[in-house]
């Protein structure tokens, strides 16, 4: 069975979340967004983990599912992963690492939540706990209390706390977990990448490359999130199917994505001088900043120049399906397929010239999902015409647009979001261009 996941989640308990996140709420928006299997994330808040222990019940190996609610909210799977954040230091250089920890019960997670208590470790405080312990030894101490668990790391080229961010990251999965690399079967693009890119780092030929959302609220969930081939929705099959090759009957089929132009590090600059730059007119100029003359933050695509491999790869194949969705292709045929998405609620924003969060765009939204189905088969299969019918013609022509990849992007840098545009013409003509603020 093809399953929807989305395994990067935070709860209320974590710093800058909505309210909202919690499991129920969170499982009436997996509904209406298309999604199968969340995470019950954030379980080493000694709260959230009394309040999830108390709402879940287990529906197979290592998944669980609510144990209140509707039978349709009841259908939505949990598995329980959680986002750490490792600040070290290791070869003279500060790290500040963010992984997902996965573990295949509600007792190994609180034996793990345990262990850190007594290795010092504070995990009242935040959702997403800042420990001590390097990327290393968080996986030989997630190994040594759950055999049956493994760790992703999170968002891997964020400068600051990705594992091959500019910042504070390495040069390589060895690098940052030595002996135990072999055990890391996987990674997380984070929104300012996309797959493509990352086929171009010789190490991941031979892992997964995933995507979720990272979502702080509900409206996030979903805009990025990785489909798999499961015999079974529990935990074992789905560590088959993140363990690439260990299994043709588990696996990844293919991801959706976030315009990694639209991500808060896909270009360098400061956000603070209003200056943004691209690859090339970073070698031009230069990386200090003549505004306030300190280095500027090296964007995703400056970073994965560093560390690709020498062999020069050709470009993904795009290939329009019957419903003019784009599908990029490894024309090496070494990983499954992507397809890149405008979350429904900015597609309707932009169709009225509103704000995303404005009454006239809920409306809508919920208006599409009750006519059409969920926001994920809007936005991948429904006719265009039904779309129409259903919220107009407008937002059908943007769904059009966003399937066929015709619209235009500021490219978000330094922890500034980019700016997806379907209709304006007065923005750049090309994804990959870009708009410096303030010439130098």
């Amino acid at each position: 069975m093809q399953v929807v996941t989305d395994l990067h989640l935070h709860s209320k308990y974590s710093r800058a979340v909505s309210p909202q996140m919690i499991l129920p709420t969170m499982s009436q928006i997996a509904l209406e967004k298309g999604l199968q299997l969340l995470t019950a994330s954030d379980w080493t808040h000694p709260v959230w983990f009394k309040e999830i222990s108390s709402l879940l019940e287990e529906a197979g190996e290592g998944v669980y599912q609510l144990n209140i609610g509707t039978e349709q909210m009841q259908s939505i799977r949990f598995v329980l992963s959680t986002e750490i954040s490792s600040i070290y230091k290791q070869g003279e250089k500060l790290r500040r690492i963010h992984n997902l920890v996965f573990v295949s019960s509600l007792a190994k997670a609180e034996e793990f939540s345990k262990g850190l208590v007594a290795k010092g470790c504070n995990i009242g405080s935040d959702g997403r706990p800042i420990v001590g312990l390097t990327s290393r030894q968080l996986l030989e101490f997630l190994l040594e209390v759950d055999e049956k668990g493994f760790l992703i790391p999170a968002h891997v080229w964020t400068p600051h706390f990705g594992i091959y961010g500019s910042a504070s990251g390495f040069n390589s999965l060895e690098e940052a977990f030595g002996d135990l690399s072999n055990y890391v079967y996987g990674i997380e693009t984070g929104l300012s990448s996309d797959p493509e890119m990352n086929w171009q780092i010789p190490e991941l030929q031979s892992r997964s490359i995933l995507s979720f959302s990272d979502a702080h609220s509900l409206p996030k969930m979903a805009r990025e999130a990785t489909v798999m081939e499961l015999e079974k929705m529990d935990f074992p099959h789905l560590k088959m199917a993140i363990e690439k090759g260990s299994s043709k009957d588990n696996k990844v089929v293919f991801t959706l994505e976030f315009y990694p132009e639209e991500g808060k590090y896909h270009f360098s600059g400061h956000r603070t001088c209003k200056i943004r730059l691209t690859p090339e007119e970073l070698v031009e100029k230069g990386n200090i900043c003549p505004v306030c003359k300190r280095p500027f933050t090296e964007g995703v695509f400056v970073r994965l120049s560093q560390l690709a491999g020498k062999e020069e790869l050709e470009s993904a194949l795009v290939k329009p399906n019957e419903k003019g969705l784009h599908w990029f292709t490894d024309p090496r045929k070494n990983h499954p397929p992507y397809v890149k998405l405008v979350p429904l609620n900015e597609i309707i924003a932009e169709s009225f010239s509103s704000t995303v969060m404005s009454q006239k765009v809920k409306l809508h939204y919920n208006k599409a999902i009750k006519l059409i189905g969920s926001e994920l088969d809007i936005l991948l299969k429904a006719e265009i015409q039904t779309i129409a019918q259903a919220v107009g013609e407008r937002i059908a022509e943007g769904v059009d647009k966003v399937r066929k990849g015709e619209i235009l992007i500021e490219p978000g840098y330094d922890g500034e979001y980019g700016i997806v545009k379907i209709w304006s013409s007065d923005l750049p003509t090309s994804n990959n261009s870009s708009q410096t603020l303030l010439d130098f």
